[in-house]
């Protein structure tokens, strides 16, 4: 929380935890999701992708983004729609990463886990000299 310029315009303004942009940003985003929301009200429009929603609403893919990741928009009633892995960019529906990003984080979190467990064991060897047994 902070003075802070806009991502969106630039301008100064106090950030919170409930807004990351000016109030004027604020207003033009919550305008555009109405537009959003009037045309997912639709039934038949429920089975869009986020292309189709793009090119019907004119709102871009980074505030449909933005408002599936904050709640706005519900996965559940709308199939077809989903948002970029924070990782590689494949579709997925929650979360932020894919099944196969996860999995591969994991592994490189266990391979980094048992280097440290190597290091602990490496660093408590006790080593003698030929100077210690033959008592010189």
């Amino acid at each position: 929380m902070g003075l802070e310029n806009c991502p969106a315009c630039g301008r100064l303004f106090v950030r919170s935890l409930v807004r990351d942009v000016c109030p004027a940003c604020r207003e033009e985003e919550e305008r555009q999701f109405q537009i959003v929301a009037q045309f997912l009200r639709r039934r038949e429009n429920r089975l869009a992708t986020m292309e189709q929603i793009v090119a019907a609403t004119g709102v871009s893919e980074m505030l449909l983004t933005k408002f599936i990741k904050s709640g706005r928009l519900t996965l559940a009633q709308l199939p077809n729609l989903g948002y970029p892995c924070d990782r590689c960019g494949k579709l997925i529906r929650e979360g932020r990463m894919c099944a196969d990003c996860s999995k591969d984080l994991q592994r490189q979190l266990e391979m980094v886990k048992k280097e440290e467990e190597q290091k602990k064991q490496q660093a408590f060897r006790t080593y003698y000299t030929d100077k210690g047994r033959n008592g010189r």
